[in-house]
């Protein structure tokens, strides 16, 4: 139930006699103050559910920048003890990284459990914005426009792996 101020009340008593309200107007009055104050209920949900899809972007970035190091490492390990040599890799390599941010996307979409695009996307785009700073503060240089079209295309795949999350999920608790 509403908690409403006394001084209101005692006003809204002296009000509908004058005003010549009805009981039906009082009740569609006071269904409208419930309304309200369920709005209020509504914003503090919202914080915690910005939060849920936060942290769910976060699991996001963890998965895909952990499956990006055991690649790595991986690879490493194969340039260091073969004789394969690193531009035989390059499209692997892409492959590996599409792959790793694609989970990374799923893992968010499953974490957060709707508005998989959104989520996906902001995966895709928190791990640009970190590679950017690690290139940027590493390297002393910018993406070039091919790395911005490589890291667009990560986004989007990250996008399509949250889509792809939520609508597993979904369907698992259908």
């Amino acid at each position: 139930m509403l908690a409403i101020n006394p001084l209101f009340i005692a006003i809204f008593d002296v009000s509908v006699p004058i005003l010549g309200l009805k009981e039906k107007d009082v009740n569609m009055l006071v269904q409208r103050l419930n309304t309200i104050s369920g709005r209020k209920l509504r914003r503090e949900r919202m914080t915690i559910e910005s939060k849920n899809l936060g942290m769910a972007i976060l699991y996001g970035v963890g998965a895909a920048f952990a499956l990006a190091i055991v690649a790595s490492f991986i690879f490493s390990i194969l340039l260091r003890f073969t004789s394969i040599n690193e531009s035989s890799l390059t499209y692997v390599i892409m492959a590996v990284s599409f792959i790793s941010l694609f989970i990374g996307g799923f893992i968010s979409g499953g974490k957060g459990k709707k508005q998989g695009w959104m989520l996906g996307g902001g995966t895709g785009i928190l791990y640009m914005l970190i590679v950017l700073l690690f290139q940027y503060l590493g390297h002393d240089s910018l993406f070039s426009l091919k790395q911005w079209i490589q890291q667009g295309c990560f986004v989007v795949t990250a996008m399509m792996g949250g889509i792809l999350g939520v609508n597993m999920n979904s369907s698992r608790n259908a």
